[in-house]
Parts: C-alpha cells; sequence; structure tokens
C-alpha cells in the first residue's frame, strides 16, 4: 500500500509506519564525532517553573512518610509476593543499586538523581527484577507527589526496611532531586554486551585485572563485582581483591566494606530457582503491553519461591528477615562446598548444616531450606584483611551494628555533597569527614573597600598575571557537580594531595600561596573589629585581580565580582585519601595530560566541562582566555604576541587561513600552525586547541568571538564563565 492507496482509501496520506524507523543520527554516520550535547543542561523537566524541591521536602511530615513505608513492608502484593512476607531485603536491595553506582573517579553515579528508572540502570542484569520494587512503591511516591523525589523515596525505603527489620540507621538526608531522563555523560565501559567478561576485546582490565577508570564494577551491567567470582571463577582470595579494588573506588575502606557486605546480607536471599533461559528481556526491551516490567519468568509461577533473578538461590542465613549475627555466625561456623544453584550459577553450601540453621521458605509453605554462601562472601572469611575484620565483628556484635549503620548512611549519601543539602528531621548532627566539612564563617568579612586594597596588594608583588589565574583556576577547577566536590572553599589546594599534583605545576602555585599567606598574614594583623580574609579568598581574588589586569592589557576596563566568605580547612578536616582519586589526569582547559588516553583530548576537555556544570559557549570562552593569558602547561595554545592579555587572538588564530597545521608526532597529539606560503613555523597547539577550528559546532563558537565587533562580549563571556567557576562551590550563594 503506497500513499494513494492511503489518499484512495479516505485515509492520511502521510506514511504514519515510516516513523518507527528510525533514521541514521549524526553519531550513527560518524561515531567518532565529539559529544556536545551533554553540555547542554537544559533537559526535561515537568515540575513547575520556580519549584524548589528542597522546601517542599521540609514541608513533608516525613514521620508519616515513614510509617507509610513500614506498613507497606509486610503488605504482601499478589503480583509480586512478599519473600517471608516481608519487602524490606528487596527495597534494601533497590536502594544499594541505587546507590552503589557511585565511583570516585568522576563522581557520577548514585542515588542523588533516581536514575534507577531509566536505561540503562533500569535493565541492567544486575537490577533485575527491582522494577517490581519500584512500582510497589508508586502508592506512597503518589500519595505524596512533588514533596517527595523517587531519588529520596528509593533510599528512604531502604532505611525504613533496615529498622522495620531490627538493624540500625545513622540517619537520613532528603534534598535529592529527580532526573526525567537518562544521564547521557556516564561512562560505563565500552563492552557491547551485557556481564562481558575480562578476555573481552573490549574489556574494561588490561595487565595483571588493572581496572580502567573512571569505571568501578568488573563488568558491564553489575553493581559491584560478580558474586561467583573473577570472571566466574570461585576464588575466594582473588574475589576478595576485586572487592577491595571496586569498594575502594567507591570510596569505601575495608572496614565500610566488611560492615556493607554482611550487613546487606544478614536479610534476603538470592534468586535462582529455575533455568534462566525461562526468563524474559529486560524491561527497555519488553513489549509495550508489559507497561515497563521486565524479566518475565516461565519458570512455574514465575515469582515467589519460583523467582529468578541473579541465579544464586538461597539465604544467607536462617532469619532472613531479622538483623541479627546470623551472617558470622554461619559464615565462621561452617565449611563451605561448592556447588549450583538451580538456574547453574556457583554457590557454597555449608557442609553438615544444623537444622537450627536452616530457613524458611519464603512462600510461607513451612518448608526448610539450607543457607549458602556466595564466592564473594566467603573472602570475608578468607580474605587476610577481612577476615580479622569479620571475626572482630562477629565477636562484638554493637561494633559490627554501628559500622554497618555509618557505613550504609555513606553508601546512601556520599554522592549528594556537602552536609548543607541534606534536608529533614533525620539528618545526623555529626560532621563526617568525607562530607569535606569547612570551617564556618566566624569572623567579620572583608568589604568592598578591603577588596579593592586587597587586588592591589596582590598585584603589588609582582606575581605575573598568568600565575595568579593558574592558582584560582587550578583550586576552584576541582569542582565536580557530579557529586558537589572540590572547588575553592576551605583552600585545599595548599594541603596534601592537591598541592602536588602535577597538573597543579606545585612550585608555580607554591610561589603564588606564599606570596598569598604572607599577605592574609599582614592583613589579619593589622585587621580592626574582627575583620579577617581566609587563603580560599585570596586566591579567588588574586585570580579576579589578574583578569582585570589582563583585560586592562587588552584596551577592556571591567570588574571581576567577586563575592568574600571561603574559609580554610585544616589537615585533620581533609580525608586526604579520598582526594587522591580527584587528581586531574587531563585538563584541557590548562593544555595539560598527564598521560596519553584512549580518548582523545578533546573528549576529555568537555568531560571535564560537563563536571564544571559548564556550557559549550562557556567552555569556549574559557579555553580562549586562559590561552591567551598564558594559563596553561607550556607554550602550545599560547596562539598570541601579548600574552597576559585577555583578548581573542586565540580565534584569531586557530582560524586563520593563512596556516596549515601539521602533526608533529604520528600520534597526532602536538602540532605545528606553520605559513602556507614559507612554511615557517608560528605556533604550537595540542588536539585541545584544533578542536576549535576543526569540530563544526565548536568552530562556529569560535567565529563569534574572533569577530572584531565582539571584543567586549568576548571579555564579558569570560569573565561570567570564570565567576561560575570560581564560585561552584559556593552554595550559600545561589
Amino acid at each position: 500500500m503506497d500513499g494513494n492507496d492511503a489518499m484512495r482509501a479516505g485515509g492520511c496520506p502521510v506514511m504514519h509506519n515510516a516513523t518507527h524507523k528510525a533514521g541514521r543520527t549524526n553519531r550513527d554516520w560518524w561515531p567518532n564525532q565529539l559529544n556536545l550535547r551533554i553540555l547542554n543542561r537544559n533537559g526535561i523537566d515537568p515540575m513547575p517553573q520556580g519549584f524548589d524541591y528542597a522546601k517542599a521536602f521540609e514541608a513533608l511530615d516525613l514521620d508519616a512518610v515513614k510509617a507509610d513505608l513500614a506498613a507497606l513492608m509486610t503488605n504482601s502484593q499478589e503480583w509480586w509476593p512478599a519473600d517471608y512476607g516481608h519487602y524490606g531485603p528487596l527495597f534494601i536491595r533497590m536502594a544499594w543499586h541505587s546507590a552503589g553506582t557511585y565511583r570516585t573517579a568522576d563522581g557520577r553515579g548514585g542515588a542523588s538523581t533516581g536514575t534507577q528508572r531509566f536505561a540503562p540502570l533500569n535493565s541492567w542484569p544486575d537490577n533485575g527484577n527491582l522494577d517490581k520494587a519500584r512500582r510497589l512503591l508508586w502508592p506512597i511516591k503518589e500519595k505524596y507527589g512533588n514533596a517527595l523525589s523517587w531519588a529520596d523515596l528509593m533510599i528512604l525505603a531502604g532505611n525504613v526496611a533496615i529498622e522495620s527489620m531490627g538493624g540500625r540507621t545513622f540517619g537520613f538526608g532528603g534534598g535529592r532531586v529527580d532526573l526525567w531522563e537518562p544521564e547521557e555523560d556516564i561512562y560505563w565501559g565500552s563492552e557491547q554486551e551485557w556481564l562481558a567478561i575480562s578476555d573481552n576485546p573490549l574489556s574494561r582490565y588490561s595487565g595483571d585485572r588493572d581496572l580502567a577508570d573512571p569505571l568501578a564494577a568488573v563488568q558491564m551491567g553489575l553493581i559491584y563485582v560478580n558474586p561467583e567470582g573473577p570472571d566466574g571463577n570461585a576464588d575466594p582470595i582473588a574475589s576478595g581483591r576485586d572487592i577491595r579494588d571496586t569498594f575502594a573506588r567507591m570510596g569505601m575502606n575495608d572496614e565500610e566494606t566488611v560492615a556493607l557486605v554482611a550487613g546487606g546480607h544478614t536479610f534476603g536471599k538470592g534468586h535462582g530457582a529455575g533455568d534462566p533461559a525461562l526468563v524474559g528481556v529486560e524491561p527497555e526491551a519488553a513489549p509495550l503491553q508489559a507497561m515497563g516490567f521486565g524479566w518475565m519468568n516461565g519458570h512455574g509461577s514465575g515469582k515467589g519461591a519460583d523467582t529468578t533473578t541473579s541465579g544464586l538461590e538461597g539465604p544467607w542465613t536462617a532469619n532472613p528477615t531479622q538483623w541479627d549475627m546470623g551472617y558470622f555466625d554461619v559464615l565462621f561456623g561452617y565449611e563451605w562446598q561448592l556447588t549450583k544453584s538451580p538456574a547453574g550459577a556457583q554457590i557454597w553450601h555449608a557442609v553438615d548444616l544444623e537444622e537450627d540453621d536452616y530457613a524458611p521458605e519464603v512462600d510461607g509453605s513451612g518448608k526448610r531450606v539450607p543457607l549458602m554462601m556466595t564466592t564473594a562472601d566467603l573472602a570475608m572469611r578468607f580474605d587476610p584483611i577481612y577476615g580479622p575484620i569479620s571475626e572482630r565483628f562477629h565477636n562484638n556484635p554493637d561494633e559490627f551494628a554501628e559500622a554497618f549503620a555509618r557505613a550504609w548512611f555513606k553508601l546512601t549519601h556520599r554522592d549528594m555533597g556537602p552536609k548543607a543539602f541534606y534536608r529533614g528531621k533525620d539528618v545526623p548532627a555529626e560532621d563526617l569527614i568525607w562530607q569535606d566539612p569547612v570551617p564556618a564563617v566566624n569572623h567579620q568579612l572583608i568589604n568592598e573597600n578591603d577588596i579593592s586594597s586587597l587586588k592591589q596588594t596582590i598585584l603589588g608583588t609582582g606575581l605575573p598575571v598568568a600565575d595568579l589565574v593558574w592558582t584560582a583556576w587550578a583550586s576552584a577547577s576541582t569542582f565536580r557537580g557530579s557529586d558537589r566536590r572540590g572547588g575553592v572553599n576551605g583552600a585545599r589546594i595548599r594541603l596534601a594531595p592537591q598541592k602536588d599534583w602535577e597538573a597543579n605545576d606545585p612550585a608555580r602555585i607554591g610561589r603564588v600561596l606564599d606570596a598569598l599567606s604572607g599577605i592574609q598574614k599582614a592583613f589579619n594583623e593589622n585587621a580592626s573589629a574582627g575583620k579577617q580574609v581566609s587563603i580560599a579568598d585570596l586566591v579567588v581574588l588574586g585570580g579576579c585581580a589578574a583578569v582585570e589586569e589582563a583585560a586592562r592589557a587588552g584596551g577592556q576596563s571591567i570588574s571581576v565580582p567577586f563575592s568574600p566568605g571561603r574559609t580554610d580547612a585544616t589537615a585533620e578536616q581533609t580525608d586526604a585519601a579520598s582526594f587522591a582519586p580527584m587528581e586531574p589526569m587531563a585538563d584541557g582547559f590548562r593544555n595539560f595530560e598527564k598521560m596519553q588516553f584512549s580518548l582523545p583530548a578533546e573528549a576529555l576537555l568537555v568531560d571535564r566541562a560537563q563536571l564544571l556544570q559548564l556550557t559549550a559557549p562557556e567552555m569556549t570562552a574559557l579555553v580562549g582566555g586562559l590561552r591567551s593569558i598564558g594559563a596553561t602547561h607550556g607554550a602550545d595554545g599560547v596562539l598570541t604576541d601579548r600574552p597576559g592579555t585577555l583578548c581573542a587572538d586565540f580565534f584569531l588564530n586557530i582560524l586563520d587561513m593563512t596556516l596549515e597545521w601539521v602533526p608533529t608526532d604520528p600520534t597526532e597529539t602536538r602540532f605545528e600552525g606553520r605559513d602556507r606560503k614559507t612554511g615557517a613555523v608560528r605556533w604550537t597547539g595540542s588536539r585541545v586547541d584544533l578542536v576549535f577550528g576543526s569540530n563544526s559546532q565548536l568552530r562556529a563558537l569560535s567565529e563569534v568571538y574572533a569577530c572584531g565587533a565582539n571584543a567586549k562580549m568576548f571579555v564579558n563571556d569570560f569573565v561570567a564563565a570564570w565567576c561560575k567557576v570560581m564560585d561552584a562551590d559556593r552554595f550559600e550563594l545561589t
């Protein structure tokens, strides 16, 4: 039937069936094209304009929500019955898997935006049947509406589940704001099949099981590690190595790891009742009539005692809905024999399990079933580090309960940022070092006269403009919008490990910080009425003064906005180990690469810009300005005869058609800009520099700033983007 047939039939002449076939996108045609879409922050948001979720949550009757959740725990539904008549273990797994995607390398993942609802997370094999958990929560979400985000509800459900089964929690902070579409900025790995093992051509592993950054999970589609052992190898010692690496990449130390594994596995069971071939497709691949449900199971009833999810089968303890010491009791109380579940997964059964240690079947039939452990569980006993920790916890139940409560709180709140973002009456009073605390302002702040005078004092030191800009950028650009860590506040650039990072050029920032420390000392000693200035404020103020000076050198008179109020953290307030993964391995804004990566430098620039919450125009203005000022590693990209000047020379020269850019090495990471007629080398540049003339979108932006009539606009745009980065961690200003 063609279009004429449709007309003759009295129908619409448009061939609607064609709209169901997806056309090729630009990414399909050019798969290596630079992805600038992640810098577009104007995503889907159905909330009313001006809606303030934090205020809405504060007005919520949290006790009423928790009471409703507690009632839900034992309100078993026929369409998805509760194991043992209690949904607690299911909701703990849901909350854990929502939070457990967080990784320290880039601060992405975690529970703070509720994206377990969307692909790919909603269809990862490790999240099997969590679609049912979220549907069970829908009546509560519907009841409280906009005042309770999905992100908060999923974590709160996990807390209430623990408490309803006798476990201890440390507290709860609300305030997680939902996203309404998948996060496209997160790299989950390059494998093209679920659960691909390390011999896959696109494996995330290299060398002696070295996991690629920024990844933390061991396989595509897993939250943590393979419970059956590395690549399915049932070796508890090898599993311990995987567990230590993965949990460390998620910000957990060895004690927190043992507490979470043992505490989490005190509850519930694994599900592997039947042939996994009888389990249907994941939610994103399911037919329309499935209404978002996936993993429909053809084994028996497909639910309850017939459920197949991970393939592991059996509970860990004899009382799967009660907090107790059963996990450690049986872990250390028996020898364990490798066997297989009905689904074919490798599990371990206790040798000569005593009758009292059998668990009830999930359906209330009275049948008794044996316990099981995974290979990962046995690592808690046989790993040389985890084993002694497990024994100590086993011998000290209260210490174990407290360790689990604190580790669970860290797991479910680590990605929220500073404590200032927590909302609700259950927020713990204690400040925790992983929250990156900074001292409260306890003195009078500097005023406009002080600011003007301090700028002149800073410039009077003779420090190069480029060095002042460099130091401010090195400090501020550590900020990550993903988990709200980093930034200038706290002045941690003067502390380990930041002061020693290669990207920061320690000698360069050291000279600046020494001069600023002298200025601070003189000012604070002579100021009246308790007025003080912090190093953090002086770092930013020095950068602002330098930008103003650079603009003056280019014929532009500007005033860079500055808001005092930052304070200086101490080494005791700084978890140096947790800051180590934040070291910049590449910073295209400063033309720095510590080593060559599989991703090109221009892609790493865009990634860093996204973490700084910059748009493509803001990124462009900042790169051009930092290059012309000379705040770079080496001379590459300083495409101007007047370094130290805030001007558009970078754009004029990167677009100059009298130049031919030629790679200087086979890797095509460094280039020379040669005169087309004489062949003389006029400039050198990196991939980051050339992308502003090569990429069609970035070239279009460069052309705007290269126009002579837009000189003032460029300076203003640079200053606006500069201030955005300098104030990125000043959450109290927004």
